[in-house]
């Protein structure tokens, strides 16, 4: 049986998919699409009559170094919470926005990065990207109006509790238009 050069162009794209979504390979093209996804879509403020309330700050989680801490501590500050892990190519592909923001903001608002993922490989991950990020796992349930079916998720929440953002997907969060809005979260 002779294939047509339509039909080898057709096993060509099989492979290509299949490689894209099945090896290595495609999990480091997955993460590119995601940057240049996040790196046109900032996130946007809920509209304040949808915005939910952060009604019970109680959620307890482990840091790196095994040292507990409870969101409670957090109420009254601007707090985000990004919800990621390593296998997920939208999470990587955001990353480096947080880790800018990060820098620029780690004294203003609270940020809590917490991972969906073994310790280990998050450790390893985190070392060799030389991200320096307050990162930490649960070990409690998760406050309902945090609770997302999909990562990465991530709330900005006021003063008063309220969660002005909540973006699931991959976002450009060192935008110009997401450090407005933590200006004037800050500045109320």
């Amino acid at each position: 049986m002779k294939l047509t050069k339509e039909q080898i162009g057709n096993g060509i794209w099989i492979l290509a998919i299949l490689l894209i979504l099945f090896t290595p390979l495609g999990f480091h093209a997955r993460v590119l699409v995601n940057k240049v996804v996040a790196a046109v879509i900032s996130p946007s403020a809920v509209d304040e009559e949808e915005q939910a309330t952060l009604a019970d700050y109680h959620w307890s989680l482990i840091d790196l170094e095994g040292e507990s801490i409870n969101l409670q501590s957090k109420k009254g500050h601007v707090i985000l919470v990004n919800v990621w892990a390593t296998w997920c190519p939208p999470c990587v592909a955001e990353l480096p926005g947080f880790v800018e923001l990060y820098s620029d903001y780690k004294d203003k608002v609270t940020f809590v990065f917490v991972a969906n993922d073994e310790k280990d490989r998050v450790i390893a991950f985190l070392e060799k990207k030389e991200y320096r990020l307050p990162v930490y796992f649960q070990a409690s349930a998760t406050p309902k109006e945090l609770e997302s079916g999909s990562i990465p998720v991530t709330y900005i929440i006021d003063k008063e509790g309220g969660i002005v953002v909540n973006k699931t997907g991959a976002a450009n969060w060192n935008s110009e238009k997401t450090r407005s809005m933590l200006d004037k979260l800050l500045a109320d």
